[in-house]
């Protein structure tokens, strides 16, 4: 007999044995109890956290024959038939394979026939994002006025593809993510029904990896016990399985990174790529380790949140108490955006090696928390009695300059358009939506004159002014200002270096026009 997989051999047989997603298994067996069952249900969440299980579960209990609790009795013939997939009554469809508008119009003429058995037709549609526009449009008058005895589960992991229109015609019921013990504790129920020893540190360990996802923590157990078969899987063949890296690793990489060794780094970096670790692997494990030092900065009552043994804790707020919260904010900054590149980079050895050299060298970068970090390995030299001296082309000439430089003069005469637009400035931006809204908001965004008496808006350099430069978005900022004061204005957008201070490179029109009108009344 064929071996089965963990996550399809213990699939969940009742509505008890599903787990981490309480708020819809109680909703679904009221519903089924009270005989209030819908006619179209849309499961969407993550890959991995119940929903095509829940939706067998539920299209067995409804044609059960003998529910106990609003779960399946599991005995009946119509429980045995669908268990082995051999119901007329319900019918699986993926949606990534058959996605026309041909395989929806077979289904919508099926509909018109009723069940050979039992009381339901239960059509399970999976990863129903998949479906084309004409598909979605077939399926819409059915999918809202279907016969009495059709019921429709769709399926997916990315709702924001859906039509509007087949939304509102659903229920709707968002997967959460499984929790870390939630995980852990099942995983050890099937242990110890398959009679396989496993270290519970493993386990959570695996746990973590799956992000979430029941099945992906089953697959991975999975390939951890065949590679260690017939032996106890420990936490270290688990790190060895996976290509990971133990976490005293982690802690020997944070102290170079804060003693500025490069050299050390990149040794270490070494011999973890000789040991044959996975580097991806290996950044969003460090990503981590770093986010539990800030938590641990944060707040002193943390254990609950950050999983690891009090042992590991206790190290965690000893390293976390050698630099400030900015400084680990930076390096968390820098690993988010090398993991981001890796999925897809030939070279992840360099692109790792280049994010170390940046975490021991802040002077690389021109972001403001590299310029905190900058200025207090400065102070640190001087404290030692080492002599430091400026470069140039820096963040922080820039400041000394800005010191130093003539504030602007105020003109004597700003455009009555222009006026209007800061007067009425608040209520432009309220109208706009995310992530505009916020990059006009007074954070990132201040508002100036600018050659010709235009309206400059000077933005904060990083995010917000990648994202306002585009040409569609200063666009879409006339038509907004057009709309609102009837007139077009036309704008410029000037880019606020790192280091360098607002009020004294540029006019505050805010202030300004806030001031004039203050005097009119």
């Amino acid at each position: 007999m064929s071996y089965t997989a963990l996550y399809r051999k213990f699939r969940p047989d009742n509505f008890k044995d599903v787990k981490g997603q309480d708020h819809i298994v109680t909703t679904l067996k009221n519903q089924i109890q009270a005989d209030r069952i819908g006619h179209a249900y849309l499961f969407c969440g993550t890959r991995g956290t119940g929903k095509t299980s829940i939706a067998k579960l539920f299209a067995k209990t409804v044609n059960c024959e003998n529910p106990m609790d609003g779960s399946p009795c599991g005995e009946c013939a119509s429980c045995k038939s669908i268990a082995a997939g051999a119901s007329m009554n319900v019918i699986e469809i993926d949606a990534a394979s058959n996605n026309g508008v041909d395989n929806i119009r077979e289904i919508v003429d099926e509909v018109s026939y009723s069940p050979a058995q039992g009381k339901y037709k239960v059509y399970i549609i999976d990863e129903v994002h998949m479906l084309s526009i004409g598909a979605f449009n077939a399926l819409l008058k059915t999918l809202e006025e279907p016969p009495s005895y059709v019921i429709f589960i769709l399926a997916t992991t990315e709702v924001h593809k859906i039509p509007i229109t087949i939304l509102s015609r659903c229920q709707r019921y968002d997967f959460k993510r499984i929790s870390i013990e939630t995980i852990t504790s099942r995983m050890q129920e099937l242990m110890e029904a398959e009679g396989i020893a496993v270290e519970e540190k493993a386990l959570r360990y695996v746990a973590k990896t799956a992000d979430g996802s029941m099945r992906d923590a089953l697959s991975l157990l999975d390939q951890c016990i065949a590679f260690h078969f017939g032996k106890e899987l420990t936490y270290d063949k688990v790190l060895d399985v996976l290509g990971a890296v133990d976490t005293e690793v982690f802690s020997k990489l944070y102290r170079q990174v804060l003693e500025k060794n490069v050299l050390g780094c990149i040794n270490l970096l070494e011999d973890i790529i000789m040991q044959g670790r996975e580097l991806t692997q290996f950044v969003s494990d460090f990503s981590w380790y770093m986010r539990n030092l800030l938590l641990v900065k944060t707040s002193d009552n943390m254990e609950d949140v950050i999983d690891v043994s009090s042992e590991n804790l206790e190290r965690l707020k000893e390293e976390a108490g050698k630099t400030d919260m900015e400084t680990i904010i930076r390096y968390i900054r820098i690993f988010s955006e090398l993991a981001a590149k890796m999925k897809y980079a030939t070279q992840k050895r360099i692109l790792l090696e280049v994010a170390l050299i940046k975490l021991c060298t802040p002077a690389m970068e021109i972001k403001q928390d590299s310029l905190i970090d900058r200025i207090r390995a400065v102070e640190e030299k001087l404290e030692q009695g080492v002599v430091a001296v400026a470069t140039s082309n820096t963040s922080v000439v820039n400041q000394v300059q800005d010191v130093n430089q003539p504030k602007p003069e105020v003109p004597k005469a700003i455009p009555e358009d222009v006026k209007r637009v800061v007067q009425k400035w608040s209520g432009i931006v309220a109208n706009t939506e995310m992530p505009m809204k916020s990059y006009l908001s007074n954070r990132f965004t201040k508002l100036s004159l600018g050659g010709d008496n235009k309206l400059m808006m000077v933005v904060e350099d990083g995010v917000a002014s990648d994202y306002l430069k585009q040409d569609e978005c200063k666009e879409a900022i006339e038509r907004l200002i057009e709309n609102s004061i009837g007139k077009h204005v036309e704008i410029s957008i000037q880019v606020l270096e790192a280091g360098r201070q607002f009020e004294r490179n540029y006019i505050d029109l805010t202030k300004i026009v806030n001031i004039e009108i203050e005097e009119e009344d």
